[in-house]
């Protein structure tokens, strides 16, 4: 085989890989943007309506419920929390299976198109009330959160690797690898890697029962 054969080979495969790829998070859209429609008509909102509670426009939320735009995370934590309900509670049920027991290689995996935010949700999805999520955060990326997303909930940030600039209000935490916080009352928040390396941490969420 050439060396020309070769290259054309692995240039095939990575195409095809690339191509799995968009389409595993094209169908994750379409999932989350479903799961939005089936909770907003279930609780009879319009568009507007939702509009109105989440502080997303209406236009956006169209697009997002038709899969024809990758919502970010800062928006999926608006959208959530007009639903009270987490984040990570929204996408498990867009994207879950009820049972005790969730392989690796069957949690799902989500990727802010904005930042590069990766979220991997670990907690089968089961009647225990809580929720654990495996985040990785790239160097300079910057994650708001609403307080709407944290109204209903308690919530811990357990640092693995790296460090996290985590701005709770006014409040600044400087967390480094082994540094576990217990989030205040419910106000904005902002998810920061201010260092050149990525920043992993793990976040449970304690769901109301």
């Amino acid at each position: 085989m050439t060396f020309q054969m070769c290259r054309a080979l692995i240039a095939s495969s990575a195409e095809v890989h690339y191509s799995k790829f968009m389409s595993h998070f094209d169908d994750i859209d379409r999932r989350i943007g479903a799961r939005i429609r089936i909770e907003r008509e279930s609780r009879g909102w319009s568009l507007t309506e939702l509009a109105e509670r989440s502080a997303v426009s209406r236009a956006m939320i169209h697009k997002i419920e038709r899969g024809e735009s990758s919502p970010t995370a800062t928006l999926l934590g608006k959208l959530s929390g007009a639903f009270s309900l987490s984040m990570s509670a929204l996408m498990a049920r867009a994207e879950m299976q009820q049972g005790r027991f969730l392989k690796k290689e069957e949690q799902p995996v989500w990727i802010d198109p904005q930042t590069g935010y990766e979220r991997r949700h670990v907690s089968p999805k089961s009647n225990l009330p809580l929720d654990l999520v495996r985040v990785e955060l790239p160097a300079g990326a910057e994650v708001p959160m609403p307080a709407s997303a944290y109204a209903f909930m308690r919530q811990l940030i357990w640092v693995l690797e790296g460090q996290l600039t985590f701005l709770e209000g006014d409040t600044r935490h400087l967390m480094s690898a082994g540094d576990c916080l217990e989030l205040g009352r419910p106000t904005d928040c902002v998810f920061k890697n201010e260092s050149g390396e990525p920043c992993t941490y793990a976040v449970l969420v304690l769901r109301s029962t």
